[in-house]
């Protein structure tokens, strides 16, 4: 975001009349729309409210902007000859549209970063910038530069790297397939949003689990789905739900994550994998398995995947790299019947043409590589070590506050606050001390409940993090 320059001879409230003014020309800000409050604008690009007032001032003095009591402040109609009836009420159409903005709470976190990156981040879900593999996929690059010509490629993806998808899947997921029944996305929402767009239609009935990232993603109900909860005990959901869920209100699909759960860190029980796979056999449910951490398993073997034992094809199997190597590269997967991925590569080619070739030629090569399992086992070291640091800190300051379980793997630890509090108190408490966190009401949990991501914090703040939290906990229960 732009801010003024504290080192220009030019007054920063000019410079801040002056930005809008070209804003304003561009067409950022039409005719009528309106313009952020004196207060927000102030906040947003680090200044005192009066040098917000005085640009405002500027602008209306020059007709460019009008401001009315219980209105706001808006851009001009006639000083840029343009009437209402003519000009689109482009605040109206923002608001308007099938596809759902995302959570408040997740729109006030991203608010918070990108104000103030100085604060300690355990609410973004990804790894830090030293936990990706930064250096060996550059040595990759550079021992082999990208020389293919790079036109639109297959819809369903870089054929080298669903290549290089088939043999990864068998060896580290003990999944048998073929790179005709693999797509490649960018990411793991990206399956999700292909599967809830084009295999189901509005009114359809879906399992998810209680608590779950799903409930985080509002394009489940912007797809018109009516979403029914598996409740995530300390062994996964329960298998006789599903039955039960199918009778009452004869759901289509069941969405799980049943490796290092997102955001509970729950690993389901075998025997209850086989009898999860029992029941959707048994009704014809598909499974959608989101598996993106299985392989941090910190001291043990990865948990095997429900695809890895589905003999008659109920499980579509999502994976990515942004769990394991680097979100930004935007690599993932989808293993699935072959009808079914000629339906989403046929919807994702409408969208966008395909993904570009180079992201998906550095993955296969990675995948390929020497350097993955090293990268792996130094993964799986360093968020142990973030996860018992994390522990230590929180036993510390919050001994008797919070209860949790202890993840065998993941970035995540689920915490249950004792002392009763409301999550946007504790939020904007966390906030102004210096800290972030994801409330869990985010993932349909009812207030008082935190998921803290260690892998994001560099490890030498995650003791002041959770010093802040404390500190912000107190103020919100008080």
């Amino acid at each position: 975001m732009w801010k003024p320059d504290r080192n220009s001879t030019q007054p920063l409230y000019q410079q801040i009349a002056d930005d809008l003014e070209q804003r304003i020309s561009y067409g950022e800000f039409p005719p009528g729309s309106l313009l952020p409050s004196e207060r927000k604008l102030a906040e947003q690009i680090g200044v005192n409210r009066s040098t917000v007032v005085l640009a405002y001032s500027e602008l209306r003095a020059l007709g460019i902007i009008e401001s009315r009591s219980g209105s706001g402040t808006r851009v001009s109609n006639s000083k840029w000859g343009a009437t209402p009836k003519h000009t689109p009420n482009w605040h109206r159409y923002a608001e308007g549209g099938n596809f759902l903005p995302n959570l408040p709470f997740l729109r006030r976190i991203r608010e918070a970063l990108a104000h103030d990156p100085s604060l300690i981040d355990f609410a973004s879900g990804e790894l830090a910038g030293d936990l990706a593999p930064i250096q060996e996929m550059n040595t990759l690059m550079s021992q082999k530069p990208n020389t293919s010509y790079f036109g639109y490629d297959n819809p369903q993806g870089y054929g080298p790297l669903r290549q290089a998808l088939v043999t990864y899947l068998k060896k580290y997921r003990g999944i048998r397939t073929t790179e005709s029944s693999i797509l490649i996305t960018s990411g793991s929402q990206q399956s999700l949003y292909l599967i809830t767009q084009c295999l189901l239609s509005p009114g359809d009935a879906v399992a998810i689990e209680d608590p779950s990232y799903c409930y985080s993603l509002p394009m489940f109900q912007s797809a018109g789905l009516r979403l029914f909860r598996l409740p995530v005990d300390g062994q996964g959901v329960r298998p006789e739900d599903i039955r039960s869920l199918y009778k009452k209100h004869r759901i289509k699909m069941i969405f799980i994550n049943p490796n290092f759960q997102n955001p509970t860190g729950t690993v389901m029980a075998q025997e209850r994998r086989s009898q999860l796979l029992d029941a959707a056999s048994e009704l014809g449910l598909p499974i959608v398995e989101d598996d993106p951490f299985s392989l941090t398993a910190y001291q043990c073997s990865p948990p095997a995947p429900l695809k890895s034992v589905d003999s008659i094809g109920s499980v579509l199997y999502i994976g990515s790299l942004s769990k394991i190597a680097a979100s930004g590269l935007r690599v993932g997967w989808m293993v699935a019947p072959n009808s079914v991925v000629e339906r989403l590569a046929d919807a994702r080619q409408q969208m966008d043409f395909g993904l570009s070739v180079v992201p998906q030629s550095l993955a296969g090569q990675f995948l390929n590589s020497s350097y993955f399992a090293p990268h792996l086992d130094r993964l799986r070291a360093s968020l142990l070590y973030k996860r018992d640091l994390l522990i230590e800190v929180l036993q510390k300051e919050l001994q008797g506050l919070v209860h949790f379980h202890v993840p065998e793997g993941g970035l995540h630890l689920w915490c249950k606050i004792v002392p009763e509090v409301n999550d946007s108190k504790l939020l904007e408490a966390a906030i102004q001390k210096g800290v972030i966190f994801a409330p869990g009401s985010v993932y349909g949990s009812a207030s008082g409940y935190v998921r803290f991501t260690y892998a994001r914090a560099r490890a030498e703040d995650i003791p002041s993090g959770i010093s802040k939290f404390a500190q912000a906990l107190h103020t919100a229960i008080q």
